[in-house]
């Protein structure tokens, strides 16, 4: 993919295993070994944007987007644990964020089917705009810790050891306060509907 070539020599670290680049990234700071990396998914990386953006040249722009968000992201040395799945989520959220941003498509990225509230799935514009006005309300409504752990595994898809890490919660508690905001998410959102049905 030409547009992104000037970043890297192309062939250079393919033979080391993508765990290997990425540490020469995240503990040396070595560009050049990032840029190796990314080169090696960088068409299943515009294959995943032209899905979403359905525009190949906002696509390109969303490639080169990715490509620096991972060099910032990836300075805070996240444990990627498998870097083709962590960036197919990363490519994935960019993309909705792009979407969402340009106002084409009004989504969130913690799918509010996690709360099963039993809303009509077949909204039109408004109506899925007002629900997800709703579920940012109830969002901001939680216990701090549990809005944090929620935002950072839905939005950012973080794990329950990445949580942990970035939040210094012991594990069981990262658990606990995800469970707990699932459970008081759907019946904030419950209460919600029940309101406006009582109003109408």
């Amino acid at each position: 993919m030409s547009f992104l070539r000037t970043i890297h020599e192309k062939g250079k670290g393919n033979l080391f295993s993508d765990e290997a680049l990425l540490e020469a990234y995240q503990t040396k700071g070595d560009l050049q070994a990032l840029a190796n990396l990314y080169e090696r998914y960088m068409e299943l990386v515009y294959g995943l944007c032209i899905k979403y953006l359905k525009d190949p040249e906002n696509a390109k722009d969303a490639v080169m987007g990715i490509f620096e968000t991972l060099v910032k992201d990836l300075r805070k040395k996240y444990a990627v644990q498998y870097f083709k799945s962590w960036l197919y989520t990363v490519t994935r959220n960019y993309c909705l964020m792009q979407l969402r941003s340009a106002g084409k498509a009004k989504m969130i990225e913690f799918t509010p089917d996690i709360m099963q509230s039993g809303e009509d799935p077949h909204l039109n514009g408004s109506e899925e705009e007002e629900r997800l006005q709703k579920l940012e309300q109830c969002m901001d409504a939680l216990p701090p810790e549990q809005k944090e752990t929620m935002r950072l595994f839905y939005k950012e898809d973080k794990c329950y050891n990445e949580i942990q890490a970035l939040t210094g919660y012991e594990w069981n508690m990262v658990r606990s306060y995800i469970q707990n905001a699932r459970r008081n998410l759907k019946i904030c959102m419950e209460k919600k509907v029940h309101v406006q049905k009582g109003v109408r």
